[in-house]
């Protein structure tokens, strides 16, 4: 039978195993496709600090935001109970948001609301909760009122002035001033203590005053308050003598009895004190005593921690920063003067809130997996671990058999859909808590495919390929590809396949080609995606440009010949000096080559090819160089053109030193173009062989040289000629040489030291180029010590070109150095360099943040510094986050996107100007300190309202249509009012080319954003200006011109009866008709009727015709709706023979109506038309007689015009 050890080794070893089969947590992809569809229990993103101070001038927000999915709904308690929002009025819930506004408006206390707060975010999943906000009104009680006696001291003894400021929320800064409102000057005999109380180790006569006076500034309200002032008389036994002081006898030449030590503060020969861990211990010692006694501090049992320690207060105060629980122990001050001494114990005890050792983190597990929850912390005492689920404690939930609570951990098994949950852990104890949220989320979802369908992936044969497959799914699926829908999956060999999905072909090759689908299968289902690979030949050129020497005037010619993969269309662009080349009319480009006719200086320069293809491409160059024409010389070697020499022949080595060599060769011809220069190359067969390397250059008229070399390197060398033309081949090379080792001579560069964490440093520095070892076996020796502190070096080899330091004191200086080593010896150390190990969080936040001289776009900030010590590192600025919180414009929307601006300030009083604001607006900041890595606490957050400013220009401003005398403009208010809007003004003039006309100024409401302006000179351009306006002023300027009047598309229609080249010629033809009408009216008055005595009518019926556009085709004559008329020319006649009377009467002419029967009884409408019918019926007589059927009145003529 096993006993309780047994059972407790079972349940272990049972433990172990199932960790070691629990299935890593998922990691969800952020693809927007995956998180819509993402059901998530909710995650508290934001809430307030735990102790919440807040103004009682201000309205109380209390933060709580979450996230989830379903979006969470939010409830409170206070104080423990259900918080019923709904029933205060002065408590609102801001939208999509946990965060309480409590506003007092409408009367009510701030203080009604003090409290102990938890916000709740809850969704169909699970609940979060937050941290307990304790939430107090900040208090500045007046001081109590009291009449303070004249305090009587007899000079030399010691003396205590009370200060008791009254207990304020935050507590108080005290300090002392007299009524000059002139700080107390403090020494080591006069200082004030940690309380507030003014001390006197000994008083003098001139301590004699009447206006001590105890300040109190309370930070919330930014008020000082002063208590009713001291009167100190100081009495002396015998008289003082002015004449007799100085600094070495204060006392004026009477003898004052001399005292031994004695504590003011603290009291007894021992005390004790209880510190927080990471908190500020603060120990004080003030001692009494004539003359004034020294103080002096030990710890027993060990040193002073002398990075942390700091001493305050002309040593009467012992500071330790972030105190650890090794600080802990007795601490001593000694108070001594030349009578004798005094001791004071004071034991500290450090104790320790809760912190993390592994915080429990958000889990997503599948169902049927494995999983667990862990939650440690520490302090002292050691806090308690107690669980909750959905803010309930754990042990008063229903029992769940996947879930097993063991202490600090929480182990799942087997999970199942529907046990999602957020877990809460609770790590408390007397000195404070800790408590962290942790989903735990059961992800049921098939496979998928992220990545875009059948994508088609071309690539370069014998290139690494890689074919993305993205895919998830819970749980998490397995993946494989297969190629063309065969075989049993790819992997191995060629191919390997990436945890992410990714297959890597490492060389593709041809008959890789194909369709390549990856498959997703879980049990849940599986899900596919195809990617079809073609394997392309590369783009080469295959004939390169070549360098070329041509004389001006002739004609340069560069071939470019591609070779590429026929199914990838390619593109062949040529370039000069690394810029386009523009082909004009003289250069000639085709597919395979680049021809310059008529060779000008200015084509002189580097050609490039480059030919691109969609997935690669290549590029080769050539040098033109212009020469001078060829001289007349009959001779035909002159009229040949230069071109470049031979290469050097016959290399050959002498003179072997250790460190050099003569090189000595024959120049080759130099083709009419003299060498002005040797080119020396050389190759080395141990770092980089086969790769040719410039060594030095030297004239042309030299072919022997000295070779400077380096150590233990095995050369062979090569030299190219170089004239006008260009370079010359490279020579054939010459034998090898080797030189013998020898120590470095080199110095490592850029040596720095650095810390990557807290408490390391990384000492790195370059490492010596190939050819700067001088031998096997390279390796460096490295230094450091503490700066300043005397001690010795540290020191170690390493083969690389870094070392790094541990267990530093945090960014503390040091001193490094660094020295090349081989197996031949020893290098130069390196100059010594400061370095520093690494930085941490900055522990002090800047505090009195305040603002002054606000305008519209600008404030003035001002601050009280940190303690450069409490930066933990490099001082780097002082950085603002600051956004925008609101706009004074009612239902403009703002982002509120932080922003940082920094300042790089070390004075006293620290300063700066904030730019750049938009008007109108409530800014927030809050300002941190910065080191090159962390940022510290936060300041207190101010408010800031910007002034009202000129708007910004107007959204948008255009010109609609435009008809003959009227401009239709529309405009948009502007995105940015920065004020509130009292209207826009709109400002236009006349512009001829560089002339405008007088401008013209109109204002119109805010609410009108179109308008209509009659310009009757249609002709002429305009030029209009609009801006939006402000109390402020006018805004920026949106500006606009109206195009042309013969460009305008927007013209409704063409009004040509009011052109000036139609009205002339209406008059014109008026003028011509009244001089026929006279013409016809004598021959008319001279004899009746007459042949050819309708020329009036016919003229005048042509100008009705052309007057109406009536064409005199009948077939042309159109009906308003669009049909044809086919009457006869006849029906279009004015009537014959009617002519009318000044009188208005009509009488017979001698060509009557009756003349042709029937006529009388013709009808005429109201409007005086003839709608009768008659017939033709004349007499022979007649006929012959009146040979013009057409009236030949000329007043006929005339109405016949009308």
């Amino acid at each position: 039978m096993l006993g309780q050890g047994g059972h407790v080794a079972l349940a272990l070893m049972s433990l172990v195993l199932l960790l070691c089969r629990e299935a890593a947590p998922i990691e969800v992809p952020q693809d927007p496709k995956i998180l819509q569809d993402l059901k998530q229990p909710p995650t508290i993103v934001k809430q307030s600090v735990k102790d919440y101070i807040v103004d009682p001038r201000d309205n109380i927000i209390i933060e709580c935001e979450a996230k989830g999915n379903p979006v969470p709904t939010f409830s409170w308690r206070r104080n423990g109970k259900f918080f019923n929002i709904g029933k205060d009025p002065r408590v609102t819930m801001r939208k999509r948001s946990g965060t309480l506004e409590i506003g007092f408006r409408s009367g009510g206390r701030p203080e009604d609301y003090e409290g102990e707060y938890q916000c709740f975010a809850t969704n169909d999943l699970g609940v979060g909760l937050s941290n307990k906000i304790l939430l107090r009104v900040s208090k500045a009680p007046l001081w109590p009122k009291e009449v303070l006696e004249p305090v009587v001291v007899t000079e030399g003894t010691p003396l205590v002035l009370a200060c008791n400021p009254p207990p304020g929320l935050p507590p108080p800064f005290t300090f002392w001033m007299n009524s000059a409102m002139t700080p107390i000057p403090q020494d080591k005999r006069v200082s004030m203590g940690l309380n507030g109380d003014l001390y006197f180790s000994n008083v003098l006569t001139k301590d004699a005053h009447t206006d001590y006076s105890c300040n109190a500034r309370f930070l919330f309200t930014h008020t000082i308050q002063q208590k009713n002032p001291f009167t100190l008389k100081v009495l002396t036994k015998e008289p003082y003598n002015d004449t007799s002081y100085n600094a070495t006898d204060p006392y004026g030449g009477r003898k004052v009895a001399e005292s031994t030590p004695t504590f003011l503060s603290p009291s007894g020969a021992e005390s004790s004190k209880m510190v927080l861990r990471d908190e500020q211990l603060q120990l004080e010692c003030i001692a009494a005593g004539l003359p004034t006694p020294t103080i002096k501090w030990f710890k027993k049992g060990g040193d002073l921690p002398g990075r942390k320690v700091k001493f305050d207060n002309y040593n009467k105060t012992l500071k330790i920063i972030n105190v650890s629980e090794e600080d802990a122990g007795e601490y001593v001050c000694m108070a001594n003067n030349h009578l004798g001494s005094i001791r004071h114990s004071i034991f500290v005890q450090v104790k320790a809130a809760p912190y993390w050792l592994d915080k429990p983190f958000n889990l997503v597990l599948a169902p049927e997996e494995n999983g667990r929850l862990v939650c440690r912390a520490n302090g002292n005492p050691k806090p308690n671990i107690q669980w909750l689920v959905n803010g309930l404690p754990i042990e008063s939930t229903p029992h769940s058999p996947s879930r097993q609570v063991l202490g600090d951990t929480i182990i799942f098994r087997l999970v199942q859909m529907g046990s999602s949950a957020v877990y809460q852990c609770n790590a408390s104890n007397q000195h404070g808590y800790l408590m962290a949220n942790a989903f735990v989320s059961v992800l049921d979802m098939p496979p998928r495919m992220l990545g875009p369908k059948n994508q088609l992936i071309k690539v370069i044969e014998n290139n690494r390929t890689f074919l993305d497959c993205p895919f998830f799914g819970s749980p998490l699926p397995d993946l494989r590809w297969f190629k063309n829908g065969q075989g049993s999956g790819l992997d191995g060999g060629q191919y390997r396949v990436y945890i992410n999905g990714t297959l890597e072909i490492k060389r593709a090759r041809a008959e890789d080609e194909g369709t390549y689908t990856c498959l997703a299968n879980s049990m849940l289902g599986t899900a596919e995606n195809q990617v079809r690979l073609e394997v392309k030949e590369p783009t080469r050129i295959v004939r390169a440009p070549e360098r070329w020497s041509a004389v001006r005037g002739s004609t340069a010619h560069f071939d470019c010949k591609v070779k590429s993969d026929p199914s990838l269309p390619i593109t062949v662009a040529w370039t000069k000096d690394n810029k386009p080349l523009y082909l004009g009319w003289r250069l000639k480009k085709d597919e395979e080559s680049l021809t310059i006719p008529n060779v000008n200086e200015g084509d002189e320069g580097t050609y490039t090819c480059t030919v691109k293809s969609e997935i690669d491409q290549d590029s080769a160059s050539a040098r033109l160089t212009v020469l001078e024409e060829a001289s007349l010389n009959p001779s035909v070697s002159s009229a040949l053109p230069p071109d470049r020499a031979d290469p050097p022949m016959d290399l050959d080595l002498s003179d072997p030193a250790a460190r050099s060599v003569r090189l000595t060769w024959i120049p080759g011809n130099d083709h009419r173009s003299p060498v002005t220069e040797f080119l020396v190359q050389f190759e080395e067969d141990h770092w980089e062989p086969g790769r040719w390397q410039d060594l030095s250059t030297y004239p042309g008229d030299l072919n022997s040289v000295i070779l400077q070399l380096a150590p233990f390197v095995n050369y062979q060398f090569r030299v190219l000629a170089i004239n006008a033309v260009g370079q010359s081949q490279p020579s054939q090379p010459s034998p090898r040489y080797k030189t013998s080792g020898a120590a470095p001579d080199a110095i490592p560069r850029g040596l720095r030291g650095w810390g990557s964490k807290k408490d390391n440093m990384e000492i790195t520095w370059e490492p010596l180029l190939d050819l700067e070892r001088n031998g096997p076996n390279l390796h460096y020796s490295v230094w450091w010590r503490r700066k300043d502190l005397g001690e010795g070096w540290s020191n170690m080899s390493t083969f690389g070109a870094k070392h790094l330091v541990h267990n530093t004191e945090t960014y503390v200086p040091y001193e490094i150095k660094v020295q090349a080593r081989n197996d031949f010896g020893q290098g130069s150390e390196s100059n010594v360099v400061v370095g520093y190990s690494g930085e941490d969080k900055p522990t002090d936040a800047p505090t009195d943040l305040r603002v002054s001289k606000v305008d519209s776009t600008k404030a003035n900030l001002h601050w009280k510094p940190v303690d450069l010590s409490s930066v933990r590192g490099e001082f780097k600025e002082y950085r603002l986050y600051y956004w925008r919180e609101s706009s004074l414009v009612p239902g403009l929307v703002v982002s509120k996107e932080k922003k940082t601006k920094g300042f790089y300030s070390i004075v006293a009083e620290p300063s700066g100007i904030l730019s750049d604001l938009v008007p109108y607006s409530k800014y927030k900041m809050f300002l941190v300190v910065a080191n090159n890595l962390f940022e510290g606490p936060p300041s207190n957050t101010v408010e800031v309202t910007t002034k009202e400013g000129v708007p910004d220009a107007p959204k948008f401003f255009r010109i609609n249509r435009r008809t003959f005398d009227t401009i239709h403009l529309e405009w948009d208010k502007p995105l940015e009012p920065n004020g509130i809007l009292i209207g826009y003004q709109l400002k236009y003039q006349t512009v001829n080319g560089s002339r405008v006309g007088r401008a013209q100024l109109e204002t119109h409401p805010p609410n009108v954003t179109e308008v209509t302006l009659r310009l009757p000179d249609r002709s002429t351009r305009y030029k209009f200006y609009l801006s939006a306006l402000t109390q402020v002023g006018a805004g920026e300027v949106y500006a606009e011109e109206s195009p042309h009047f013969a460009n305008e598309a927007y013209i409704d229609q063409v009004d040509i009866a009011t052109q000036g080249w139609f009205i002339g010629l209406m008059c014109a033809i008026a003028l011509i008709i009244l001089i026929l009408l006279i013409v016809c009216f004598i021959k008319r008055s001279r004899g009746g009727k007459y042949p050819g005595g309708g020329c009036v009518t016919g003229f005048a019926k042509y100008l009705v015709r052309d007057k109406k556009d009536l064409p005199l085709d009948p077939v042309d004559q159109k009906d308003q709706d669009g049909s044809f008329d086919y009457h006869s020319d006849e029906d279009n006649k004015p009537l014959q023979g009617s002519q009318t009377s000044l009188d208005g009467n009509v009488k017979e002419s001698d060509d009557s109506l009756v003349d042709y029967g029937e006529g009388g009884d013709g009808q005429f409408n109201e409007d005086g038309s003839f709608i009768g019918q008659y017939t033709v019926k004349k007499d022979k007589d007649e006929t012959e007689g009146n040979e013009s059927s057409e009236a030949t009145s000329p007043v006929n003529a005339i109405y016949s015009l009308a």
